[in-house]
Parts: C-alpha cells; structure tokens; sequence
C-alpha cells in the first residue's frame, strides 16, 4: 500500500474509532479524508485501475481487519453500469477520473421509484449513500468511449456485505454478496 493509501486507510480508522455509532459525524469525517486523497492521482496502482471489456471491476484496496470499513476501486469500463442496487450500510463514493452518473430510488408501497434527479460526480467530489440517506441507486459510466475510476468507502467489508438488486419491472428484490474483482472467491 503506497503512503497516500496508507495515510488515508489510517484517518478513516482514526474517524470509525472515534465516531462511531455517530453516522452523520463519520459519512462527514470520512467525506473530508476522501477529498484530500482524490486531490491526487498518482496513487492508485495500475493493477486495481484496469477495466475488464464487459463488467465493472470492484478492486479491494483496504478491509478493515474487525469489518468496520473497507475501501474499494470501482474501475468503470466504457458505458459499463450497475443493477439498481443498496448497500445495507454507510458509503462515501468519490470521483477519482472520468465521470459517473447516479440515479437514486426508493421503494414505495412496495415500488420502486425514481427519487430525484441523476447525479454526475466530476473528479474530486463526493457522494453518500446510507440506509438513513438514502441506499439504493444504479450507477453508470458517463462516457461510452473511455475508463472512470471512482473510490468507495464502506462501513463494512462490502466484498462480504449481503445487500440487494432490485428488477425495475417487477420490483422484485434479490439478495447478493459482490466479492471483489481482485480476489474471486472472498465473500461468497
């Protein structure tokens, strides 16, 4: 882990034990550190930013020994996108390069439907996700012609997190454990 990584994994540590339970205090702790990372990028190593030509790349970088964090590389191949998918846990996701779209929804009267706008993340700025905020989205490549990378940080090992995928005909609810790009069989 170069010294950035490593610096960053340790204020997110530092923030989790301080914090806590404290949600909204650890998503804007955790939101500053992951500012100043992507204020660089000349850290992320060239493994853990390679697209694949047909799915986007979930890299681990970081899991937190006790499960309280993990931090992730989503590497977003050309016009690549998720399942409308939660994460059943606090998330800070941050635009490394590129650019990525989001659009969020909530399940009403057992519906799912849109809930508000997409949202474009640029390079350097940040977005949350909680079951408290708001947990479900899909998220897209905003371009068909070029690789984004953006960076995640969980409150849980994400790779062993159960979470859901939701069918936007039917609104049936799957349950699934991602794993990681990096490490196939972890988790699942």
């Amino acid at each position: 882990m170069n010294d950035s990584l490593q610096t960053f994994v340790s204020r997110v540590d530092s923030i989790v034990d301080r914090h806590g339970a404290d949600e909204p205090a650890v998503l804007d702790g955790v939101d500053s550190a992951l500012r100043e990372l992507l204020s660089r990028d000349d850290w992320l190593d060239e493994p853990r930013a390679r697209p694949h030509p047909v799915y986007y790349q979930q890299y681990l970088l970081h899991a937190d020994p006790q499960g309280r964090f993990s931090v992730v590389s989503f590497v977003w191949g050309p016009g690549q996108r998720t399942p409308i998918h939660d994460h059943c846990t606090w998330g800070v996701i941050g635009m490394l390069r590129g650019e990525e779209i989001a659009r969020p929804y909530r399940v009403e009267d057992g519906r799912l439907v849109a809930d508000g706008p997409e949202e474009r993340l640029l390079p350097g700025m940040t977005a949350r996700v909680s079951p408290a905020i708001g947990d479900i989205h899909i998220v897209r490549n905003a371009y068909d012609d070029r690789v984004s990378i953006s960076i995640h940080v969980y409150g849980s090992d994400i790779g062993k997190q159960p979470r859901h995928v939701y069918d936007p005909q039917s609104g049936a609810v799957k349950t699934f454990v991602s794993g990681y790009s990096n490490h196939p069989d972890y988790g699942r």
